[in-house]
């Protein structure tokens, strides 16, 4: 072969044709350095040629080959099966396997650290011994199956997914386990660690290029053995890859809404089937997705009822706040605050659950009822009291707090309205003046290393009163923590997310679930001014099952996802006229299909973002359609003038 075709990571569709220098041994999958343009770029041996279309004196020579294993037949598989499902320019998803500058100046050595734990013995339950035998004998197969570990919060999941990862590395497999949030990696990792006295390597966004660069070459090697990370690490360039976990398989932030749009646990199935080896999905509130591919037999539910160590289930009650005259500037209950005193004294933990981080989701002006906005996005900005500044939570702008209203001058006017986590500190703290109070949210606790540190603080008793926002209803096992009170427990419930009540019953589960894990027995308050939602009843009787029951059917009525299928088309520009005239003009050129229909276009929800106008469209048709091939087709009808950008966002999770 004289000839190869060249993968780039930039927005491409295609690879290009480089000729391959005499000596050089290239192999399919070889990474190598090209001239592109005035510059080189090292890329991927796509496919080997014997000749190419490409006249001989456009052709440029490969410059350099890296001593680097080649990528594996079976990832650049996976990568044209994502570009073609997420309808991506092939290159862009090349880009999420090699995002690391570094990789090929040198060759690295990865030396995890020495590890000092001491394993920690474990017992497992009858039905923890039962799903874990089937779990080791299908790693043992070495062939596609997929699988949910169900179990209720506290039952010991992470225990019973140990022993197919001991199964998957006693074969000289890589093991990956995906969890959705960043922080959850070091408790996870130390977990394992201490159960399999064989160090995890991490992988996320946090990592230094150094660090990056080490990792992504010890796991091209095989020399990295046990992954944990976020939705990034499907991606990596595995060579033995035996086993697939993604923890907490319901968390929509599985869901990449930047780049290419894609839901990281789906795309974890596919690999595992590509790869013929098994996936294990867990959770303790499946996502109806999941569900509905248990009951029609598409994965096998391993079911885990009971908490671990003779723990029980929290009770769950619910605090009518329409029966409560609260004072204008206080949000949580007398009976949360005598329920959070009792707890106190006897020495045990309370959660305060709030998903609104800072001080207050809006401020506005007494005088001329001006509402503080973000100049680039359609969203109120949010105070930061603590740090003094104002934030958007969608594009990062920030400014200082002002004195005075910009819209009217007015001097101390302005007015923070509703509760943000910062002030709910500011309340507890007036209450409790003694306890020790700590906030667990993405504004302070931005890394691995902050998360050990606060956790480990919380573990030692040093902390009486978490206030915490979705972060914190994730995984984490605290022993003396036994009162959870939810202060706003209505926020998420209506909107125009199709998910809304799911993804509620999901968070308020998750979060109860933090309560009386250990010996202690807990307690859960749930204050709320729709005590007879389904979701709030749901959630009092335990009824998971009823409820996913009663979601399915309104969905499937509707059919709408997991019983359809939604695409979303994004347009965005700096010109509005402009951005809903290309809109419109997509729109026209539909074509009739059956079973599809066409929704819009209309302005986006959040109808500016970072300074740039959106409008969508949104299209709906049957589960078993083929959607891509009605899209490709559809979308060349009326490409986009070049300063409108357009977005397809495939089976969307978020209709902002």
């Amino acid at each position: 072969m004289s000839h190869a075709a060249i993968l780039l990571p930039r927005a491409v569709n295609k690879p290009f044709d480089y000729r391959i220098p005499e000596g050089m041994q290239v192999t399919e999958g070889s990474y190598v350095q090209v001239p592109v343009g005035k510059t080189t770029e090292w890329g991927v041996v796509w496919q080997l040629l014997a000749m190419s279309d490409v006249p001989p004196e456009k052709i440029k020579p490969i410059q350099n080959l890296s001593t680097l294993p080649p990528m594996p037949a079976l990832t650049r598989q996976f990568i044209e099966w994502v570009a073609n499902y997420t309808l991506s320019p092939l290159g862009n998803v090349l880009t999420m396997a090699m995002r690391v500058p570094t990789i090929f100046e040198k060759d690295r050595v990865y030396a995890p650290k020495n590890l000092i734990t001491k394993e920690m013995p474990v017992t497992l339950s009858d039905e923890q011994t039962q799903a874990a035998d089937i779990l080791r004998a299908a790693v043992d197969a070495k062939k596609y199956a997929a699988f949910l570990l169900d179990g209720i919060t506290g039952s010991g999941k992470t225990e019973v997914y140990l022993e197919a990862i001991k199964a998957g590395l006693k074969q000289g497999l890589q093991v990956l386990v995906l969890v959705p949030e960043i922080v959850l990696t070091q408790p996870l990792i130390q977990r394992l660690e201490e159960r399999l006295q064989l160090p995890a390597t991490s992988w996320h966004s946090n990592l230094t290029p150094k660090q990056r660069a080490e990792r992504w070459q010890a796991i091209a090697k095989g020399e990295a053995r046990l992954i944990v990370g976020a939705r990034s690490a499907l991606f990596l360039p595995f060579p033995k890859l035996g086993l697939i976990i993604v923890d907490e398989e319901h968390e929509h932030s599985f869901k990449q809404e930047e780049g290419v749009l894609y839901h990281g646990r789906d795309m974890a199935v596919v690999r595992a089937h590509l790869e013929q080896l098994p996936i294990i999905l867990v959770s303790a509130t499946p996502s109806l997705e999941t569900e509905t591919n248990c009951q029609s037999g598409k994965y096998t539910r391993l079911l885990l009822k009971a908490r671990h160590g003779g723990a029980t289930l929290p009770p769950i009650e619910t605090i009518d706040m329409r029966q409560h005259r609260m004072p204008a500037k206080q949000f949580v209950s007398p009976h949360l605050i005598k329920a959070i005193a009792e707890t106190i004294e006897k020495r045990e933990q309370v959660l305060l659950f709030l998903n609104r981080r800072g001080y207050a989701p809006l401020t506005l002006c007494r005088t001329c009822g001006h509402r503080l906005k973000c100049p680039n996005c359609s969203a109120w900005i949010v105070e930061h009291r603590a740090l003094g500044k104002l934030q958007c939570h969608h594009c990062g702008y920030q400014s200082r707090s002002p004195k005075n209203c910009p819209e009217c001058k007015a001097e101390d006017s302005l007015h923070a309205v509703g509760p943000g986590v910062e002030r709910l500190q500011e309340e507890i703290v007036e209450h409790f003046p003694n306890a020790r109070v700590a906030l667990f949210t993405s504004d302070h606790i931005a890394t691995p290393k902050q998360a050990e540190k606060l956790l480990s603080e919380i573990d030692a008793g040093k902390i009486d009163i978490i206030i915490g926002t979705q972060m914190v209803a994730k995984g984490h096992h605290f022993p003396n923590l036994t009162l959870v009170g939810v202060i706003d427990a209505d926020l998420g419930l209506e909107g125009g997310d199709l998910r809304a009540s799911e993804k509620s019953f999901q968070m308020m589960t998750q979060v109860s679930g933090r309560a009386g894990r250990a010996e202690k027995k807990g307690k859960v308050l749930l204050q709320t001014y729709n005590p007879d939602h389904p979701v709030m009843k749901a959630l009092i009787a335990g009824d998971r099952e009823n409820f996913l029951k009663r979601e399915a059917e309104y969905r499937r009525a509707a059919a709408v996802p997991p019983f359809g299928r939604f695409a979303a088309i994004i347009f965005s520009g700096r010109n509005e006229s402009e951005v809903k005239q290309a809109a419109t003009q997509l729109r026209n050129a539909a074509p009739k299909q059956a079973g599809t229909q066409v929704l819009g276009p209309a302005p986006a929800p959040m109808t500016q973002l970072k300074g740039k106008y959106r409008y969508r469209l949104l299209v709906k048709s049957l589960k078993n359609s083929n959607l891509q091939q009605y899209l490709r087709q559809w979308l060349a009808l009326a490409p986009p003038p070049s300063a409108i950008q357009m977005k397809v966002d495939i089976d969307p999770y978020s209709f902002m």
